[in-house]
């Protein structure tokens, strides 16, 4: 590890060749495997599984029972559920060998992925986007969208507080937590600044 400013649980398994970010804490029975990047402030939670090149950026949550596969890639303020999961191959069969065809995928940031929700390799996750918990993402999605069932369906818009947007007719909301304002345009919505 090339970093010690971390706490690991002592059930804990870090392999070698890890970096790991000032202030985060691993908990019991995870396994961070080897080229691992993990930014500062992550709290990763119980029995978590953290594949080999996988990036997280700072501040990212993760729950209990998670698997994060290689091809992954979290920003900054990331939330991922309890026993979410990511896929990393379209067409698994446990005779062929497809290492060669990991598809990659990516979470913006401050976007929340709920509890035992599936995302399909190969689909970015917009920032500030929220899955709802028990999805089965199967395609991209885009900033601040939520999006619930199976496949998952876009059922509205989200803040950066995590609140769920209405938006009047000239097509602008207000977060009820931070009074933020977004305004939707052509089937995107986009803070006003």
């Amino acid at each position: 590890m090339e970093n010690t400013t971390y706490y690991a649980h002592p059930s804990a398994i870090v392999d070698e060749g890890c970096t790991i970010g000032n202030g985060t804490k691993i908990w019991h029975f995870t396994h961070i495997m080897p080229k691992c990047i993990i930014g500062e402030g992550c709290n990763i939670g119980q029995n978590v599984v953290i594949s080999p090149e996988v990036v997280l950026g700072k501040n990212v949550k993760i729950q209990n029972n998670v698997s994060i596969y290689t091809g992954v890639t979290c920003d900054d303020d990331v939330f991922l559920g309890p026993s979410m999961v990511f896929t990393n191959v379209i067409n698994p069969r446990s005779a062929i060998n497809r290492k060669s065809e990991y598809a990659k995928t990516h979470v913006g940031k401050g976007a929340t992925i709920g509890a035992n929700a599936t995302i399909v390799c190969g689909h970015d996750i917009g920032a500030f986007a929220f899955i709802g918990a028990g999805a089965v993402v199967t395609k991209n999605i885009p900033p601040y969208s939520l999006w619930v069932g199976n496949p998952a369906k876009q059922i509205g818009w989200m803040s950066e507080y995590g609140h769920q947007l209405s938006f009047n007719h000239e097509g602008i909301a207000e977060c009820p937590e931070s009074k933020d304002q977004y305004k939707l345009h052509n089937g995107s919505v986009s803070k006003i600044q």
